[in-house]
């Protein structure tokens, strides 16, 4: 049951005030924490696993998307007001400080050592890093990657100048990125995005 203590909600945002609770405990931050044990996944999969903090950059737009909110920087402080509580179990009590817009995720040592004991050998984001980490990767094989798991895909080329194409699983809530590529001739680069920041850049 989700209790959600303010006077009303204003065309589908959430005050900031609101608290949610769920057998007394906070929720809301499940998209939050997913995306943070996403890009650790990604970085073990790019230098290895070290036990170590994290220190992880959110800017406070894509934090008003995972709470569906329109925040500014002192009221999305309130809102993350129990995040740490949220992650200890998985993460440890990760801190949160802010500077303006742009929003640290302190991650204590707990959170690398969980996301690498949870990392599965046949994980997506790191056969991808793998392959576009070999001499001569080409396009192709990167289509191959996507197309060989079998699920739903969608392709588009892209010409603005930062990427080539964009690829995704289509539906698929485990992995809502969109991956964006930009072929540098003797190597691939790419970057992904989730779905309302993909959006806010106008690719």
């Amino acid at each position: 049951m989700i209790i959600i203590r303010n006077k009303k909600c204003l065309a589908g945002f959430f005050s900031p005030d609101i608290l949610f609770e769920k057998q007394g405990e906070y929720m809301m931050y499940h998209r939050l924490e997913n995306s943070i044990i996403d890009v650790i996944k990604e970085e073990q999969a790019k230098l290895g696993y070290c036990k170590e903090e994290i220190r992880l950059y959110y800017p406070l737009s894509s934090l008003d998307h995972f709470f569906g909110t329109e925040a500014d920087a002192e009221e999305m402080k309130k809102i993350l007001t129990g995040f740490g509580a949220y992650t200890k179990e998985k993460l440890g009590n990760v801190l949160v400080s802010h500077k303006g817009d742009r929003f640290c995720f302190h991650i204590p040592e707990q959170g690398a050592e969980y996301v690498h004991e949870h990392m599965k050998p046949n994980e997506f984001i790191r056969e991808l890093v793998e392959l576009v980490g070999k001499h001569g990767c080409t396009m192709q094989q990167v289509k191959d990657l996507f197309l060989s798991k079998g699920k739903q895909v969608q392709m588009e080329p892209m010409d603005n100048g930062e990427f080539d194409l964009m690829i995704r699983f289509e539906g698929d809530g485990e992995d809502p990125y969109y991956y964006c590529f930009k072929d540098e001739g003797c190597h691939i680069i790419y970057h992904r995005f989730l779905p309302e920041d993909y959006a806010d850049f106008g690719f």
